[in-house]
């Protein structure tokens, strides 16, 4: 994957405007962001552009306003959060295109931030209209995507704009598709996969994306009782889909003829009801599920060997939790498969990238958040990427 990043830009870029894309999508509680983490993201890339003085303009949505203003809405619910990151003040200008963006940029100094309102005002935004793109390109001299977290989505400000402006990938998005790249574009082999969740059914085109890319792959979280079930392994009550055993049974097949290892569990922790330390808990083999008990994550065994697993491997791509880690102690496998992907990390044998909702929070959960190669915080496009996707705010970057 090629791309132009901000090494490609002058070093003095003073009287220029750079249209960033952001994204300060931030979840609020009275008024207020409760995570910073997307606006310490970014803070490099704005900093670095306002430092070489350039005029930023930055470009984000907030919510989803379905193309009408709404002032619970309006990104100037955020200025305070993004002032108080960048250590610098920021401009809110109420439009994103026109007379009024234009007076603005007649007050900006080198070095200036301003922030846009909500793009998802303009019903044009998510429809990508050309003629918004082209409205909101007239003010600057180029473009800059940070943000990768809505860079499967085909709209104004994330692939619109790439085709009015020269367009370049932000220190966060430059990060996170070298990343990506180490992971599954060009690794280094062996390649394992550990792919967890409830339901069989919303990883379907992660799983056979992956058959072809990964030589180990490790299936955990109610997905892993799915397999289970197809292979004629009685789960109890555990969540299960069984009308996907033939799904399943086919996907294991592919990885048969594809030369990749389906691991599932051997062992695992059970309980009669999903409750914190319930007095039914106990492991046993796959076998030994009783029929009114369910399988709530992977046994200490099967853990020790997956780790065995990981440590025959270059490089790794974690999706998902191995067991309902919310609820102790199902959190065991996770966090125990992760701090060794960690300490593998740390040591230089392992090349860790870690994505999605879920699985943030368990490996924040395990305290290695720190110690994996790369963590995305991109939900929906770094599942796209899972899946094969072509995401289209990458694509309109690359060179």
């Amino acid at each position: 994957m090629s791309f132009k990043t901000l090494d490609d830009l002058p070093v003095n870029l003073t009287g220029k405007v750079a249209l960033v894309r952001v994204d300060l999508n931030l979840p609020m509680k009275d008024g207020s962001a409760t995570d910073l983490t997307r606006v310490e993201a970014v803070k490099p890339t704005i900093l670095e552009l306002a430092d070489k003085g350039a005029k930023v303009l930055m470009l984000a949505h907030f919510g989803r306003p379905g193309g009408q203003r709404s002032s619970v809405l309006s990104t100037s619910m955020v200025v305070g959060d993004v002032e108080a990151v960048l250590g610098r003040e920021v401009m809110f200008i109420p439009e994103i295109a026109g007379p009024v963006v234009e007076k603005s940029l007649t007050i900006f100094g080198p070095g200036d931030i301003g922030l846009l309102d909500n793009t998802r005002f303009w019903p044009g935004e998510e429809a990508n209209d050309p003629a918004l793109a082209k409205a909101i390109a007239a003010h600057g001299d180029f473009y800059v995507n940070d943000a990768f977290s809505c860079a499967h989505r085909a709209h104004a400000s994330t692939e619109g704009l790439t085709h009015y402006l020269p367009s370049y990938a932000g220190r966060s998005m430059e990060a996170e598709l070298k990343a990506l790249d180490a992971a599954l574009g060009a690794p280094e082999m062996p390649v394992a996969a550990v792919v967890g969740g409830a339901k069989v059914s919303t990883k379907l085109a992660v799983l056979e994306n992956l058959l072809g890319r990964v030589q180990h792959l490790i299936i955990g979280g109610g997905m892993a009782n799915t397999f289970l079930a197809a292979r004629g392994v009685n789960v109890g009550k555990s969540l299960c889909e069984h009308d996907l055993a033939e799904t399943a049974a086919r996907i294991m097949d592919e990885a048969d003829a594809k030369g990749c290892t389906i691991h599932l569990p051997y062992d695992v922790v059970v309980a009669k009801e999903f409750a914190a330390n319930p007095p039914s808990l106990r492991v046993c083999n796959v076998h030994e599920v009783a029929a009114d008990e369910m399988i709530l994550d992977v046994g200490p065994q099967a853990t020790e060997a997956l780790a065995d697993v990981l440590k025959t491997c270059r490089t790794l791509v974690w999706n998902g939790p191995l067991g309902a880690f919310e609820t102790e102690p199902f959190d065991a496998a996770t966090v125990a498969l992760a701090r060794t992907a960690a300490a593998l990390t740390q040591e230089g044998s392992l090349i860790s990238v870690a994505g999605g909702g879920d699985t943030v929070a368990a490996l924040a959960q395990a305290g290695v958040s720190a110690d994996f190669s790369y963590i995305s915080t991109a939900g929906g496009a770094f599942l796209e990427w899972m899946e094969g996707r072509i995401l289209p705010g990458v694509a309109a970057l690359e060179a």
